[in-house]
């Protein structure tokens, strides 16, 4: 719920702590920010734009895909890489940056009892779902290349799952000796898909890229592959299809034409890198 997480929030426009007086969150210098009924609050700057968020559309078909269990491998990982990353100390934040319908955040919430988590993303749309994904979640609207719209070295541990990656910010918001868990797709992943259909593929040198830009504020300390057999109909691939960023560039005429030459279902391969680094 939000009210657990308030202590760890800050004012987006002047970075002062945010306070609850009845329907909104306000802090000492009068920014204030109303809460919405569906259970976020919205602490984007009045100039921002939120046109790159995920769309109804493309919210509504990652949960469905996601409540289905096909990536339930990459959920294990994830919760099994934060229990081992983090203290005994049961309190402390968990930050998931970009973490879209709180999925993979209330997983990991599951195998950290006590902390709790801010889930992060400049959609609305999916911020509704994650609010109510997990009792420990608190869902913020932010905008992931701007100040984050959190305290000094508040995080004990960042989350980032197919997310945008701001380094100075995850560094600034993580406390000394945290740790950023970051799921990122090898040039594997969903490749069958990609293939047939003509979807957006990942570059060779993706891991490589994201090393040299995350280097000069955190360090990476380790990272292991998540590779796996996904077995999809046709409306599994249309879902997985329109929940990503191929969503943007695929004709919906031209995919359901190739649907029709793929069998069903069809194996796909599903290939990630988690990768840890160390404020």
């Amino acid at each position: 719920m939000l009210q657990d997480i308030e202590p760890y929030l800050a004012c987006p426009h002047c970075a002062q702590a945010l306070t609850r007086h009845e329907r909104s969150l306000r802090c000492p210098a009068g920014h204030s920010f109303d809460l919405a009924k569906q259970g976020y609050v919205s602490l984007l700057a009045g100039d921002a734009h939120t046109g790159t968020g995920d769309t109804a559309e493309m919210v509504a078909a990652r949960a469905d895909f996601l409540a289905a269990g096909h990536y339930r491998p990459i959920a294990d990982a994830l919760a099994e890489a934060a229990a081992a990353a983090l203290p005994a100390d049961p309190e402390g934040l968990v930050a998931d940056l970009g973490a879209g319908t709180g999925h993979y955040l209330a997983h990991v919430l599951d195998a950290l009892p006590g902390r709790v988590g801010a889930a992060l993303d400049i959609s609305k749309y999916a911020l509704r779902r994650a609010a109510k994904a997990h009792p420990r979640i608190g869902a913020v609207v932010c905008d992931a290349w701007r100040p984050l719209p959190l305290r000094d070295a508040s995080a004990e541990l960042v989350l980032n799952v197919f997310a945008p990656r701001n380094g100075p910010e995850i560094r600034r918001v993580l406390r000394p000796g945290g740790t950023l868990l970051l799921v990122s797709p090898t040039p594997r992943h969903l490749r069958e898909l990609v293939d047939a259909l003509g979807l957006l593929s990942v570059d060779e040198e993706k891991q490589r890229r994201i090393d040299e830009k995350l280097g000069p504020y955190l360090t990476p300390v380790g990272q292991r592959q998540v590779e796996f057999t996904l077995r999809l109909c046709a409306q599994d691939v249309r879902t997985v299809v329109g929940m990503g960023p191929s969503a943007w560039h695929t004709d919906p005429e031209r995919l359901a034409a190739t649907l029709g030459d793929l069998p069903d279902p069809v194996e796909v391969t599903a290939s990630v890198t988690v990768a840890e680094y160390r404020r």
